[in-house]
C-alpha cells in the first residue's frame, strides 16, 4: 500500500463512547511522494554519519551514558517531568525530596534502555521485550500501580478529565492481542520491503495509537524507536536522541500523530519523524566532534602538567565522561583512593578548568564538567 492511501481506522461504538480501531499494518508500503523520499535519503545518510563515530570514537562507550541520560531527560520532560541533565547524572543521596520522583522516572528510563539492549542479544523485538522495559519504566514511581509490565484490561483515553471528554480514546484492550501481533509481526517481518526508517515511524505511529498500557506509552513507545535501530544494526549503539526532537516539538508531535487518525494523513506524519531523524543524527554528529575536540584539549594541553599524578587524573577523565558532576567521596568509591588524594584531584582539575564547583558551599560540595554537559544541551 501507498503511505498516501492508508486509511488510519474507525471509530467503533462502545457504552458510551467510541474507541478507535486502528487499521492492521503488517504489509507492504510503498512511498510515492518525491519529499518523503528526498527526506529519507537525507535521514538515512546522516544516520549512517552517525553511526560512524560509534565505530570510530576511541572508547566510545564512555560517552554512550550521556546520550542515553540526554534521550531518558527528553523523553521523560514529554510526560511532564522537570528533571535535567545535570540533575539526571546525580546519584540519589545528592538529590533533595522534591526532585527525587522525577529524578528516578529518569533513571528507569536509563535502566529499561540499557536492560531491553543487552535483552537483544537473546530477544527480538517483541511484546515480551516491550513490557520487560515498560516495569523498568514504572517501577517506584508515578503509574507504579498501572500494571506495570502488562497490558492494560480496561479501557483508557489521551487528554480529557473523564473518557466523556477526552481527546481520544485508543482501542477497546479486548483488540489489543490482535494488535500487537500485527505490530510485532510486522516489525519482524523481513519478507517485506519497508525502509527501515518508514518502517519504525510506522511502528511508533501505530504503538501510540493502541496505546497498550495504562501510563508510560509514550516512554515506551519512544524506546522502541532506539530499539528497533539498534536491534536492525542501524545504529551500533543508541547514539540517536529522537526525544530531544519530540520534546522541542512537543506540540507538533502531537498534533501530526493525530492528524493520521483524523485525517488518514501518514505522510505528514512521515515527513516529521524522517526531519527529526536528520536534525537529531546532525546533533549527534555535532556533539561527537566536539567530545573529540575537548577529549583532545584535555589530554594534549591540560592534564599533560600533572607530572606523576596523570595516570589518575586519565582515570578520572574517564569517570567523568559518563558521571560528569562528582564529590571527592565519588573518587573514593570508584578508584579506592585515600579522601586527601581524592580532594587533591579534584583541586587540580579545578585549578586546571576541568571542573568548576557548583554548591558554594564548604562541605557536601559537587563539582562538574561543565564543558562536557554542555555539549548535551540547548
Amino acid at each position: 500500500m501507498d503511505i498516501k492511501d492508508f486509511k488510519a481506522g474507525t471509530f467503533k461504538p462502545q457504552y458510551n463512547y467510541k474507541s478507535f480501531s486502528p487499521s492492521k499494518i503488517n504489509i507492504e508500503w510503498i512511498v510515492s511522494n518525491p519529499q518523503v523520499n528526498k527526506l529519507l535519503e537525507e535521514a538515512n545518510l546522516k544516520l549512517g554519519e552517525l553511526n560512524a563515530f560509534s565505530e570510530i570514537v576511541p572508547d566510545v562507550d564512555l560517552f554512550i551514558r550521556m546520550h542515553i541520560v540526554k534521550e531518558a531527560t527528553s523523553s521523560s520532560r514529554i510526560e511532564g517531568t522537570q528533571t535535567n541533565i545535570e540533575v539526571a547524572v546525580l546519584k540519589e543521596k545528592d538529590i533533595s525530596n522534591e526532585k527525587k520522583d522525577d529524578w528516578r522516572e529518569v533513571q528507569n528510563y536509563i535502566n529499561a534502555m540499557n536492560d531491553a539492549i543487552s535483552s537483544l542479544q537473546n530477544l527480538p523485538i517483541s511484546t515480551r521485550l516491550i513490557k520487560l522495559a515498560h516495569k523498568i519504566l514504572l517501577q517506584s514511581v508515578r503509574g507504579k500501580n498501572k500494571m506495570p509490565g502488562e497490558y492494560r484490561t480496561s479501557q483508557n483515553w489521551i487528554g480529557g478529565a473523564t473518557i466523556s471528554d477526552a481527546v481520544f480514546i485508543p482501542p477497546h484492550f479486548s483488540e489489543l492481542p490482535e494488535l500487537l501481533s500485527d505490530l510485532e509481526n510486522f516489525l519482524n517481518n523481513n519478507s517485506i520491503n519497508v525502509p527501515h526508517l518508514i518502517k519504525i515511524g510506522i511502528a511508533h505511529y501505530q504503538f501510540e495509537t493502541i496505546h497498550p498500557f495504562l501510563d508510560g506509552n509514550g516512554r515506551a513507545g519512544r524506546l522502541l524507536i532506539t530499539l528497533y535501530l539498534v536491534a536492525n544494526k542501524i545504529l551500533t549503539k543508541p547514539t540517536l536522541y529522537l526525544s530531544d526532537f519530540f520534546e522541542k516539538n512537543r506540540q507538533l508531535y502531537y498534533d501530526n500523530l493525530t492528524v493520521v487518525r483524523t485525517k488518514n494523513d501518514l505522510t505528514q506524519w512521515i515527513k516529521f519523524f524522517l526531519t527529526g531523524v536528520i536534525q537529531t543524527s546532525k546533533n549527534g554528529i555535532d556533539t561527537f566532534q566536539k567530545i573529540l575536540q575537548l577529549r583532545t584539549e584535555i589530554e594534549e594541553r591540560k592534564i599533560v602538567k600533572m607530572g606523576k599524578r596523570i595516570p589518575l587524573a586519565k582515570k578520572v577523565i574517564c569517570y567523568l565522561y559518563k558521571y560528569p558532576i562528582v564529590n571527592p567521596g565519588y573518587l573514593v568509591d570508584e578508584f579506592g583512593i585515600s579522601k586527601q588524594t581524592a580532594n587533591s584531584m579534584i583541586h587540580d582539575l579545578v585549578k586546571l578548568k576541568i571542573l568548576t564547583e557548583i554548591t558554594g558551599q564548604k562541605r557536601n560540595r559537587l563539582f562538574v564538567f561543565q564543558d562536557y554537559i554542555n555539549l548535551f544541551k540547548g
